[in-house]
């Protein structure tokens, strides 16, 4: 085999290492019922609703979504268009801890007397202040409403609704090389270097190593 043909299947070595890091699942998400509890104006209520957890990295955060597939209370008068205006707190656990505050929109239609009120996507930022696999659960949700407050609580102490592996910002920072934002340039491999953006130092390392060969093999040939 030639030389030339030994580095091209070196570096496809690289490359296919890359595509399996890209795979690599960064988060599991699964819809949870979670059996609320809630203290009302009007008495005790309870409902149980599924909740979903969505990310989506934002920066140097995570921007959450927390879905309601179910309503969780009802008024015993209709609440006009704008009339509830929803909040939560998400639960953060594992390889950091904390919590995450997450609101929405007030109801976009009046919601008749008596009847299951839908919650509104709630969203929030979490920023994490370590790196690792974060658990994130439904915690207390809050319904205001017509200058009353209902306060709803999980009773069934519910199972995470989304699992992420996060990377601190600190730790992001640590990690790059000071190198004015650039990536090294090599010759004649420069655009199989710059796919490196994509894998992390996983191909630049292969890339590098690929490289160094091929160099070596031609001072040999001069040689």
């Amino acid at each position: 085999m030639s030389y030339q043909k030994r580095t091209a299947l070196a570096l496809a070595s690289a490359l296919a290492g890359t595509v399996v890091l890209l795979a690599a699942p960064a988060a599991h998400a699964t819809v949870v019922d979670v059996d609320y509890q809630c203290k009302t104006p009007i008495g005790d209520k309870s409902a149980v609703s599924p909740i979903d957890i969505k990310s989506v990295r934002s920066g140097g955060g995570y921007k959450l979504t927390m879905s309601f597939q179910k309503g969780v209370s009802s008024s015993p008068v209709e609440l006009g268009k704008g009339a509830m205006n929803p909040s939560a707190v998400i639960r953060v656990s594992g390889a950091d801890t904390g919590q995450v505050r997450v609101s929405g929109a007030p109801n976009p239609a009046a919601i008749p007397a008596n009847t299951p009120i839908k919650i509104s996507d709630l969203t929030g930022t979490y920023t994490p202040k370590n790196s690792g696999k974060v658990d994130f659960t439904a915690g207390v949700l809050t319904i205001k409403a017509l200058g009353t407050t209902t306060t709803c609580t999980p009773s069934n102490n519910p199972g995470p609704s989304l699992r992420l592996d996060v990377t601190a910002a600190g730790n992001a920072s640590q990690s790059t090389p000071d190198n004015g934002g650039q990536l090294p340039k090599t010759g004649p491999l420069d655009s199989a270097v710059a796919l490196g953006t994509l894998g992390g130092t996983v191909l630049l390392t292969g890339a590098a190593g690929v490289l160094w060969l091929t160099r070596r093999g031609q001072g040999a040939v001069g040689r």
